[in-house]
């Protein structure tokens, strides 16, 4: 099999090599208690698109920085008694998707809730309260700041757990049977939903991105969804004289800094041949996971549909 990163075997021990923050847990344990100190002022507006067997509506919420975030709900119609919840999440710069994209989870008798990353493709407000795309350089929105609870990745990741939260208190939900799944950007943020929101039971991330930064860099893979990294070290630091302080800083918003505390049951789907997110850089954070792993593995496949992977996370996650 060619390869386009380590072998399988050694990818299944590699640790990462992006720094990880002295005072990390003590970064995140600080962004918590600001988001916890949000009134989200929850709306729920039936939508245009309705179903005989759902019901949805458009989910906004306040988030921190007083974003007026967007979600779409769907809940199973006519069901009285709590049932389990699913929230999902998109690939970089896109959006929610499309209302019937949907609608398995609710003819299964699930509730689910799909997010518009603040300031990408969807509904949501960015930091600057302006609604719709702020397209790529979101990774690096914050570097130059001084304080680097301003990295906008801190609060994208902070909507993902109220986002959960509020779901959970929805009076249809059953807050101990709830689950995240997606792909890409999807999948970064299905895990730190999870390690954000302990009471997540299962997660199902396919091949995450937003992890090992420096891995990235120094496979010469900051191209496509990385482009902005290469691009901010030509702009802001052509001599790389700050390269170990901005890899620190990015460190805060590492999926696999965060990935220990994950509690829930993991799914997880990787291509070998991913050069959009390189395979070494999704298993440093899988290999933090401490929590029960279930590995899918595409030998022959990269950045792109997985043959019945999306099958596999509907099993998986109708357990719940």
């Amino acid at each position: 099999m060619p390869l386009v990163d380590m072998p399988l075997s050694e990818l299944k021990k590699y640790q990462g090599i992006n720094p990880r923050p002295y005072d990390f847990d003590d970064y995140w344990e600080k962004a918590l208690e600001e988001m916890r100190a949000v009134d989200p002022q929850v709306e729920l507006i039936p939508a245009d698109f309705q179903l005989p067997f759902a019901e949805c509506f458009h989910l906004y919420f306040t988030g921190v920085s007083g974003a007026r975030v967007h979600a779409k709900y769907i809940r199973p119609k006519g069901t009285t008694e709590p049932h389990p919840a699913v929230l999902q999440f998109h690939g970089y710069t896109g959006h929610s998707g499309d209302w019937i994209d949907k609608m398995v989870y609710p003819a299964l008798g699930f509730s689910i809730a799909s997010l518009d990353v603040r300031g990408q493709g969807g509904l949501s407000e960015d930091t600057g309260g302006v609604i719709g795309n702020t397209h790529h350089g979101h990774i690096i929105r914050g570097l130059e700041n001084k304080d680097p609870h301003r990295l906008l990745f801190r609060d994208i990741f902070l909507d993902t757990a109220q986002l959960a939260s509020i779901v959970m208190n929805m009076p249809e939900v059953d807050a101990d049977r709830v689950g995240a799944t997606g792909w890409s950007q999807g999948g970064a943020l299905t895990m730190a939903c999870a390690a954000l929101e302990p009471r997540i039971k299962k997660a199902a991330p396919v091949y995450p991105f937003l992890s090992d930064y420096r891995r990235t860099w120094e496979m010469d893979l900051c191209k496509n969804a990385y482009e902005e990294l290469g691009k901010y070290f030509r702009y802001f630091d052509p001599q790389h004289k700050r390269e170990d302080e901005i890899f620190t800083k990015l460190g805060y918003i590492d999926i696999q800094n965060l990935a220990p505390r994950i509690r829930a049951d993991v799914l997880v789907g990787v291509g070998l041949m991913d050069t959009v997110c390189p395979p070494s850089t999704q298993f440093a954070a899988i290999n933090k996971i401490t929590a029960p792993v279930q590995l899918e593995i595409f030998p022959d496949f990269g950045h792109e549909g997985l043959p019945g992977l999306h099958d596999k996370i509907i099993q998986f996650l109708k357990d719940l």
